[in-house]
């Protein structure tokens, strides 16, 4: 049980102290909600981009850095389509220090050409070296687009496409800055050994003056019932074939969400799972296998993910990923095989709770979802989930007109090359 205090500044900042006094160190978290999701196709990879422009120093503070580093704290960030995750640990007595740094660059970000053309080159390294220079780098800029025809989903959160980065004005990025950076688009969890009161004198020093800026309200669209099977088949220059599943299923706060989760596990989470069992240990097609979701906001996907042994035809892996997925759909799951991933999943939660820093981002992205508490329910959810959900939503979810499928075939360049002469 995580134990929090919350309260809300006048300009819409929502505040969460969760207090551990058996922590010599503090967290303060700071989720911005804004990710991927939030940017229109000509301009996408801009809250990916946001995400290293807010280290480029604000108005008063040149180096974000170095004022942490002196007292003893660090740093770090990520964006996903859905939220911008910022954060710091630092030791308690010092924590005044975090609320300057992060209250300063949401009041005032520096903005310069010289930073931009900086954070822009790291962006467009980034792409390069993860996305287009790695073996299997480019699954997600091509599975997304397969699964998705119309939400914004159907781009990867480093972008669509270089160019977009690339091509990126002041005018643009200071806009969406004043869209998403604000108080009232933001959560701050601050936790440790630190009491309620501190917390709340030091919020309203620090972030209460900041303006409350526009409230951003969402408008993105729907994404329509996929009614048939969709597959695509790639080639490149990789150690072995593998194929990628995409299988829609209902968002984070859906009732149904826990029990697709349970079946991504029941299928795919370590070798104990069907998936592998059958098609690693026993068939012996798969070099390795994997299920997971996607956890969105908005509906998201369940992955099924493997690499081929060599010389396996991807269309018979293929039939024997779908031939297992009919078994979960046609026949109730045993309880003891529904235990086991019910207890895996809760002793996963358990675990992650370990870290105060999980506590503090999971307290935020409760928060997000409606309500901070989320983090204390879960395993109740988890538990409650039937054997007849699993086949009720695996009949829904694992439908093959609701999947759409990446064929990744392993083709060394110099067949490529006889290929086309």
């Amino acid at each position: 049980m995580i134990h929090f205090e919350e309260f809300t500044l006048d300009n819409g900042l929502r505040v969460i102290v969760h207090e551990d006094h058996t922590s010599p160190m503090a967290v303060l978290n700071v989720l911005y909600d804004v990710g991927s999701r939030d940017e229109v196709e000509q301009h996408t990879g801009f809250a990916h981009l946001f995400e290293h422009l807010m280290f480029s120093g604000s108005k008063n503070i040149p180096v974000y850095d170095e004022p942490l580093q002196r007292v003893g704290g660090e740093n770090n960030a990520f964006t996903s389509p859905d939220i911008t995750n910022y954060y710091l640990s630092l030791p308690a007595q010092n924590i005044e220090t975090g609320f300057w740094l992060e209250s300063d660059r949401m009041l005032d970000l520096a903005f310069s050409e010289h930073g931009l053309e900086v954070q822009r080159k790291v962006v467009v390294e980034e792409f390069k070296q993860n996305y287009l220079n790695q073996p299997y780098g480019d699954v997600w800029l091509k599975l997304r687009p397969l699964a998705y025809e119309q939400h914004p989903y159907k781009w990867a959160t480093i972008g669509k496409e270089i160019a977009h980065i690339e091509d990126a004005t002041m005018d643009i990025v200071k806009a969406f800055h004043r869209k998403h950076y604000s108080p009232s688009n933001a959560i701050l969890v601050v936790a440790g050994n630190v009491t309620f009161e501190k917390a709340k004198e030091l919020t309203e020093k620090w972030f209460g003056p900041i303006p409350a800026g526009e409230k951003y309200e969402r408008a993105i669209p729907h994404e329509p019932k996929q009614q048939a099977p969709r597959v695509l088949e790639t080639s490149a220059d990789v150690p072995l074939s593998a194929i990628y599943k995409a299988y829609h299923m209902p968002h984070r706060n859906h009732e149904a969400y826990y029990a697709v989760d349970l079946i991504s596990d029941i299928l795919g989470r370590g070798k104990s799972s069907r998936l592998y069992e059958q098609l690693v240990k026993e068939q012996k097609l798969f070099n390795s296998i994997s299920a997971s979701v996607t956890g969105s906001i908005e509906p998201g996907l369940l992955i099924i993910q493997g690499k081929l042994n060599e010389g396996v035809d991807l269309q018979e892996a293929n039939d024997a990923i779908e031939a297992i997925n009919k078994e979960l759909m046609e026949q109730l799951v045993d309880e003891e095989e529904l235990n086991k991933v019910k207890n895996q999943a809760e002793t996963s939660i358990v675990f992650s709770e370990i870290e105060l820093l999980n506590r503090a981002m999971n307290l935020a992205y409760g928060k997000l979802l409606g309500d901070a508490n989320f983090v204390n329910t879960e395993g109740e959810k988890i538990q409650a989930v039937t054997p007849q959900d699993i086949l009720r939503c695996a009949k829904q979810v694992l439908d093959p007109n609701n999947c759409s499928t990446l064929l990744y075939k392993a083709e060394k360049k110099e067949q490529a090359v006889e290929q086309e002469a």
